[in-house]
């Protein structure tokens, strides 16, 4: 891949001055071969696999930004969904599995290792059951483990069964972690469709049909595409779609080249690249910034889906041009506790939970990093979930929920989750009630378009 002196000249301004960085590069372990009917010697091999596969990750990292002067800003592990694993053991209760992915994030010096998780579309079984009733216990009892359970899919339905556990759980997760300094809740997302290449925390864990081992980027520039959108002010839509278009085409160069090289290193395959616009805290870093810089009085606005509808699509073509390894989720996330426009929008009040439910139908995921009431009935949380995985289900995308319940705290407090999670105003939910509907359990059936064999 050659880069022009212009090129290079771009892409240095875009990191001294637009905070262009690479959010973060994961390297997919399999675990498969780690699976032993005694759990102790499981979690041996585990411990041994990861840390032979993944011994020179963070240094390799750290090599690249010196010699190429390209941030990159974490380095994480996403592993096999611990489920499958140790389904083959006599365990109980998988919580010695997530200490080990633990003590591997501790002793390497990644930020996150994804994993701990579970498929159940289509049905439970007795592992993923252990597996989701340990969540609670195991998310506050470790620092860098996600986890993460997919209950839905275009193919299958949505398992209405689960969704209900999962409610249940998070209300659970919440409760149990509410004296740690980060609330179980914010490492665990609930899926639709999830992708199984997702660098991308917490919803990150190695599909069983990827590769041994594989290297896969995230490349985030919420800065520069806010940069790029300042350049065309009141030109019309379709110019400045163009602007961001060829933008993205530069940002996923720079991760293709970083991805490439990190795999060569490492010895292992180059995976995805996910060009999800992946917001932070920091000013100058936030898609609602962008969505604003369009033509809102505030994200939020009427106009708000349309908007990111366009940015979405945008990212995503310009992405495909530069690389043929895009993948993941790739187009904008839009967190509220982690996005500074995003978070002035729930405090000002031009953003509510349906009306971000409503931007999810055009985005790269879901509701995502939510606190609420922290008295809100897991049977409530069980419906928002059903209903994001409704838009995920009949629209075939990937769709989500990291929700937060923050003990203790109403709606229009204040909670904090502290660096990269960052905090946010606790966001009103609906006073009606969904009880009946959850309790019956059972599963929807998937959609007639799903069927195109």
């Amino acid at each position: 891949m050659i880069f022009s002196p212009v090129e290079i000249q771009e892409t240095v301004n875009m990191f001294m001055r637009q905070k262009l960085d690479i959010r973060c590069i994961t390297m997919g372990i399999s675990l498969l071969d780690c699976a032993d009917s005694d759990s102790k010697r499981a979690c041996d091999k585990i411990y041994d696999k990861i840390m032979k596969k993944a011994g020179n990750l963070v240094k390799t990292g750290q090599d690249i930004e010196k010699e190429f002067g390209v941030p990159i800003i974490n380095k994480r592990i996403s592993v096999t969904p611990i489920a499958l694993v140790a389904g083959a053991s006599e365990a109980k209760n998988y919580v010695p599995y997530i200490k080990t992915l633990d003590r591997c994030a501790h002793e390497l010096g990644v930020n996150f290792i994804g994993g701990f998780s579970a498929l159940v579309q289509k049905g439970i079984t007795p592992a993923d059951r252990i597996l989701i009733d340990s969540i609670p216990e195991a998310l506050a009892s470790t620092d860098f483990v996600c986890s993460s359970v997919n209950v839905g899919s275009t193919k299958s339905g949505i398992n209405m069964d689960a969704v209900k556990l999962m409610g249940e759980t998070i209300v659970k997760t919440a409760e149990v972690s509410k004296n740690c300094e980060v609330n179980g809740c914010a490492k665990l997302v609930v899926f639709c469709n999830a992708p199984e290449d997702n660098p991308f925390m917490a919803g990150a864990f190695h599909g069983p049909g990827e590769a041994d081992c594989v290297i896969n980027v995230g490349v985030s520039g919420p800065g520069v595409i806010l940069a790029a959108a300042k350049e065309y002010k009141g030109q019309p839509i379709n110019v400045l779609a163009d602007g961001i278009k060829k933008m993205a085409f530069k940002i996923t160069r720079m991760g293709q080249l970083v991805g490439s090289e990190a795999a060569k290193r490492l010895g292992v395959q180059f995976g995805i690249l996910d060009l999800s616009l992946a917001p932070t805290p920091a000013v100058g870093d936030s898609v609602a910034r962008i969505l604003e810089e369009i033509g809102l009085d505030g994200c939020g606005a009427p106009g708000t889906t349309a908007a990111l509808a366009m940015l979405t699509d945008m990212v995503k073509k310009g992405g495909v041009m530069a690389s043929t390894n895009v993948g993941g989720l790739s187009g904008a996330f839009i967190p509220v506790s982690e996005d500074e426009g995003m978070i002035e929008a729930a405090k000002n009040g031009s953003i509510c939970l349906e009306k971000l439910e409503a931007m999810t139908t055009v985005c790269s995921v879901g509701l995502d990093m939510i606190a609420i009431p922290g008295d809100t009935p897991a049977t409530t949380i069980s419906g928002i979930l059903a209903d994001e995985f409704a838009i995920g289900m009949v629209n075939n995308k990937t769709t989500a929920c990291r929700l937060i319940p923050a003990p203790g705290k109403k709606a229009g407090e204040w909670v904090e989750f502290g660096g990269l999670l960052g905090g946010c105003p606790v966001m009103p939910v609906s006073k009606f009630g969904c009880a009946d509907f959850i309790n019956r359990g059972g599963r929807i059936p998937a959609p007639i378009h799903s069927f195109r064999n």
